[in-house]
């Protein structure tokens, strides 16, 4: 077990390292904000870049990893609005975004780094960039236009469908400008072309893509501050255990029903489902009223994690084995 925790307690000790240096006021919580965007704009790009532009086509490619990613996601996300509908009772926007935190994993903030401590930064940078085609392809655009869809008192029945065409399209607009989209592009055209860049523009994007786990990590920790859970246990509970447990196990299932892949690749797609959802669940969940209700389950979902991620390494290593 002392193996285990070397891979994921240094994740935590990040995290940890980021909510008290905030907490005790060497950053403000509003700052994690600037460190989240260099993430996002900066690093993550660059990295996507390195692990696709560095590989053959055929390594990078995977279409099983990205149909048992797909296809579990749907699964968890399905799940997540029937429990909310059937269950609770709540309204389909509100479903919604209990859907999208079952199944939208915060893949580039601590996916990227616990696959990179498990399989090393190659494997944890396809799967990285596989998993946000998906997310941002599939399971955003998705999420976000089941809960635009639901129609305020009094409005006619059709525009439903104007709502939903109107929340995809502005989907694929943020898709289109996302720079994290456009490292994966340019990652996949540098390696169909065979092409290299300069060496010292290489290790600039090198030194870029090496911050990114660090600080990524540190954001989640700081951002955490602050966030509370009262007054909503049931509802963060079915969201925190959809995120933690039905994801990881939907996509298993996906991993065991679909044609092999390389066997890093398949315990890597699980340990992406597994992290918890994703760092601007909050903001996606306020246009709607419910960024109360996203922030208490990310606080209990990331808290959790570090024991499920755990026992979920344990697991697979001792499967592997």
């Amino acid at each position: 077990m002392l193996d285990i925790l070397a891979i994921t307690g240094p994740i935590y000790l990040v995290v940890a390292a980021g909510y008290l240096s905030t907490r005790l006021g060497l950053f403000e919580r509003g700052e994690m904000r600037v460190f989240g965007k260099y993430v996002v704009n900066v690093a993550l790009p660059a990295l996507l870049f390195n692990a696709l532009s560095q590989r053959s086509l055929a390594e990078v490619l995977n279409p099983v990893f990205l149909a048992a990613y797909a296809l579990g996601s749907l699964v968890a996300m399905a799940v997540g609005l029937m429990w909310a509908r059937k269950v609770s009772g709540k309204p389909l926007s509100a479903a919604a975004i209990m859907g999208m935190g079952m199944s939208c994993p915060n893949s580039g903030f601590i996916g990227y780094p616990l696959v990179a401590q498990v399989f090393g930064a190659a494997t944890a940078g396809v799967g990285l960039a596989l998993a946000m085609v998906v997310e941002n392809l599939l399971l955003l655009p998705l999420a976000l236009a089941i809960a635009d869809a639901e129609l305020p008192p009094g409005a006619p029945a059709e525009s439903r469908a104007a709502r939903v065409r109107a929340a995809l399209a502005q989907s694929l607009k943020g898709f289109v400008r996302n720079p994290m989209i456009h490292g994966i592009a340019l990652g996949f055209l540098f390696s169909l072309m065979g092409w290299r860049l300069p060496v010292p523009v290489a290790k600039a994007i090198d030194l870029l893509a090496m911050s990114c786990g660090a600080i990524s990590l540190f954001v989640i920790g700081g951002s955490l501050v602050g966030l509370r859970m009262r007054g909503m246990g049931n509802d963060v509970f079915a969201i925190t255990a959809g995120k933690l447990l039905l994801h990881p196990v939907a996509v298993l299932g996906a991993v065991l029903l679909l044609p092999p892949m390389a066997h890093e690749l398949q315990m890597a797609v699980v340990l992406m489902a597994a992290v918890p959802m994703l760092g601007i669940y909050p903001i996606l969940a306020q246009k709607h009223g419910q960024d109360a209700m996203a922030a208490a389950a990310q606080l209990g979902a990331t808290v959790l994690s570090f024991f499920t991620l755990t026992s979920l390494v344990w697991l697979l290593k001792s499967g592997a084995s």
